[in-house]
């Protein structure tokens, strides 16, 4: 099955580019409420399924043990910007299980904060793994090995006790097969599996709803999503699109974009889960496709609608930062 285009890049009143891709509106029954294109192919979700990965992190008792509240949480689920404010808090995780930077697996980068990246510059100083975008998630792996007596050298390898648990976790939530035929390896070292889209968006409607799971997985789920919802800026940073997703219906929309145009979004006053693909991977696409399906969910809310429709037709400005054209969903996500 060949993907529509779901969005139009124009500069001037011309079309100069487009992004085509795949959407999956899923209740937490598994019934198909909206679906566009191919949502059987199997995709790799990249970060947008850290909120699940983190299970194990409340599940197992770490999270309590260690005194994380709503900040860590939502941290141990974001695909940060390297600013101060994550650093710190990912270095704070790992102080309370009496380890330090240099136990994270992850790797370093520059943020992705241009702010931080200049700052840090200034400063003579390099990247450390803490500025990763993943350093919350692997501090929350981090501090669940601590906690369960998990020897945690090698924790982002697959077949390590950790990895098995974060593998069950996704098993178990998505009801899709991870297995070694599907199995490669993430940007931050950790295995990733790909399996159908519409997989994850039945993944995040349990999430929302807690339907289909035991009472302590369900309060996980609810902690998790929570923590996102009320700590978006730590889920992201300045000027994201998920910080700006989050903040425009706060505590009603979780949202978390993954490499590759990879999106996962729960409403739980709807008790719906999103997932989508933009084919091409192109992230600027897929935010416009998020943004116009959470707008579309949510037409009953007149003046959210409308500041997720802005959201979805975002300007393309020159470089002085005049408005030069922008980008549009086009009729089949309308």
């Amino acid at each position: 099955m060949s993907n529509p285009v779901l969005v139009e890049v124009l500069r001037g009143a011309v079309v100069e580019s487009a992004h085509s891709g795949a959407v999956a509106v899923f209740d937490a029954d598994g019934k198909s409420v909206w679906e566009i294109g191919d949502t059987a192919r199997p995709v790799f979700p990249r970060s947008a399924v850290k909120a699940i990965q983190a299970l194990p992190l409340v599940e197992s008792g770490a999270a309590d043990a260690y005194g994380f509240g709503d900040r860590e949480l939502a941290l141990a689920c974001a695909s940060h910007s390297g600013e101060p404010e994550h650093t710190k808090l990912a270095a704070a995780m790992l102080a309370k299980a009496n380890l330090d930077r240099n136990a994270l697996e992850c790797g370093a980068h520059w943020p992705s904060s241009h702010d931080a990246t200049i700052a840090l510059a200034h400063a003579g100083a390099m990247p450390n793994p803490l500025h990763n975008n993943c350093s919350g998630k692997h501090a929350g792996f981090l501090c669940t090995c601590m906690h369960t007596g998990v020897a945690h050298h090698g924790y982002v390898k697959a077949g390590h006790a950790l990895q098995e648990m974060v593998r069950d976790a996704m098993q178990s939530v998505t009801g899709a097969a991870h297995d070694a035929d599907h199995c490669a390896t993430d940007g931050c070292s950790i295995p990733t599996y790909a399996v159908p889209l519409k997989s994850f968006a039945l993944g995040f409607a349990r999430m929302a709803t807690g339907r289909g799971f035991a009472p302590q997985r369900a309060k996980a789920a609810k902690r998790l999503l929570s923590a996102c919802m009320a700590e978006p800026f730590l889920v992201a940073g300045t000027g994201k699109a998920d910080l700006a997703l989050m903040q425009a219906a706060l505590g009603r929309i979780f949202v978390k974009t993954g490499a590759e145009g990879v999106y996962c979004a729960a409403l739980p006053e709807l008790g719906l889960g999103i997932a989508l693909k933009c084919d091409d991977g192109a992230g600027r696409g897929a935010e416009v496709m998020i943004a116009a399906v959470l707008a579309k969910l949510l037409r009953g809310d007149e003046a959210l609608a409308a500041k997720l429709t802005k959201l979805a037709n975002p300007p393309v400005e020159s470089r002085i930062g005049a408005k030069v054209g922008s980008l549009r969903p086009t009729a089949a996500l309308s």
